[in-house]
């Protein structure tokens, strides 16, 4: 009993550090939705992080939103809105009331009113930006005019920068006397006379080094300036790559207009591992709170794509209909060729477009992979050939049968390491996304590739 007791208690605290919202708090939130008591629920809420706040929000129905909205008044945080998935953002701004939209955003960095905004409808966009300070919004509407996903969209214009000739004791007087510093930030950015940015210090050199130290002794030897017109994508590459936790952006005359931090540059790696994904599966960039008619709408093409690979695939089957009405079981063992193929090429194609993601995979080491997936299929297609032999031989009492897809088992597997790989290569190279359309020619010629096989075979082999 004792030990039941303890496994229970494991449990209990597995399940309060799984960071996910607790069903119990939630339950007591929506009660005190219900009831309308606002002391209650601003109790429970405020032992919540507005990501937990955020996600809350989007579990919820759109009934039970906007009465928490409601209820929640004045006290609205505008981190939450950062927070939300882009296509409950726009719902959510609409039910704010005018002054707690704009009391809101006041606070936000400029990186988050940028990212807030850029998708809203033109009033809208006004709504927000009326209530900021005229510099602030200045800086958003400057943010706005640059390319959609590029670093002048991701950086915040909040810098913290000094002159390169200072010492740490003048960069501490600095820090010291200013009111509007960020709330988070990791270096002070160090700055020619023509506010061209020269090196990062960090914040904990800063403090470890006595007064009298120069600042342009303490730089970081890893210092990389981001082009404000540079992709997003590349710039959360060269974080990720080099490990870097902010970095200058520099527009066309190399001056420093902004920084990015981490946290902004893994938001675009975590959105561009998750486009991925979505796109292998042909399901678009859609969200749980998209509405029917739009995931619809989002789906239907690449459904439509699939259904003329499956009718490619038919016609090559209807070239051996009078093999498959003579011998039955062709028809019984057509699908289990099809398919190891099928799930070989995805197996290659996920990784390659994995690898070209990261620049893993580059023309320096294209052909070694290439040469690796092939033969790995082909050592998968050799055993599970034995395997399927054995099967037809043991299923239908003859070893021709067990002969036939056996080799259509292993070619099907060859062609598909080989065009899981090669099909992503070279959509890449032509400037079309991998993830977006490499499934659908690889379910096709794997899919073509069996059929014709294995039909082919059994009609040489068996007839």
């Amino acid at each position: 009993m004792a030990d039941e007791e303890q496994l229970a208690e494991t449990e209990a605290e597995r399940e309060d550090i799984s960071y996910a919202l607790n069903p119990q708090a939630v339950a007591r939130i929506i009660y005190a939705v219900d009831i309308g008591d606002r002391a209650l629920f601003l109790q429970e809420m405020s032992a919540l992080h507005p990501a937990d706040i955020a996600d809350l929000l989007e579990q919820i129905n759109a009934f039970d939103r906007r009465r928490l909205i409601e209820l929640y008044g004045s006290d609205f945080d505008g981190d939450v809105l950062s927070e939300l998935d882009e296509g409950l953002r726009q719902e959510v701004i609409g039910l704010l009331p005018p002054d707690v939209l704009a009391e809101a955003v006041r606070d936000l960095d400029s990186d988050d009113v940028v990212d807030l905004v850029e998708d809203l409808e033109d009033h809208e966009q006004q709504t927000i930006l009326s209530a900021l300070e005229a510099g602030d919004r200045i800086a958003v509407q400057q943010s706005l005019t640059y390319p959609e996903y590029s670093a002048g969209r991701l950086m915040q214009r909040e810098v913290v920068m000094a002159p390169e000739h200072w010492n740490v004791g003048e960069a501490i007087d600095y820090l010291r006397d200013q009111e509007d510093l960020p709330e988070q930030f990791y270096h002070i950015v160090l700055v020619d006379p023509r506010l061209r940015p020269v090196g990062n210090v960090t914040l904990g050199k800063l403090m470890a080094s006595r007064r009298e130290v120069l600042l342009r002794d303490l730089v970081e030897d890893t210092f990389h300036v981001i082009p404000v017109t540079q992709a997003e994508a590349d710039v959360a590459y060269a974080f990720n790559q080099y490990h870097l936790i902010s970095a200058p952006v520099v527009d066309e005359t190399e001056r420093l207009v902004g920084v990015i931090t981490i946290d902004d540059a893994m938001a675009v790696l975590d959105e561009e591992h998750e486009e991925d994904i979505l796109r292998l599966a042909g399901v678009g960039e859609g969200s749980l709170n998209d509405r029917v008619i739009d995931t619809t709408r989002q789906r239907l093409p690449w459904l439509a794509v699939n259904l003329v690979t499956a009718i490619l695939a038919s016609l090559v089957i209807a070239q051996f209909e009078e093999a498959i009405t003579q011998i039955v079981a062709l028809a019984v063992l057509m699908p289990i060729v099809a398919s190891m193929g099928g799930n070989a090429g995805t197996q290659s194609l996920t990784v390659a477009v994995r690898a070209i993601a990261t620049r893993d995979l580059t023309g320096s080491n294209v052909w070694r992979f290439i040469r690796r997936e092939v033969l790995v299929g082909l050592v998968n297609g050799i055993i599970f050939a034995i395997v399927m032999g054995i099967v037809g031989i043991a299923w239908f009492g003859g070893p021709e049968l067990g002969y036939v897809i056996g080799a259509a088992m292993v070619i099907n597997l060859v062609v598909a390491g080989l065009a899981g790989t090669v099909i992503p290569v070279a959509l890449e190279r032509v400037g079309i996304d991998p993830a977006l359309a490499s499934g659908a020619f690889v379910t096709t010629v794997t899919d073509v590739v069996g059929f014709f096989a294995f039909l082919g075979l059994a009609a040489v082999v068996l007839l």
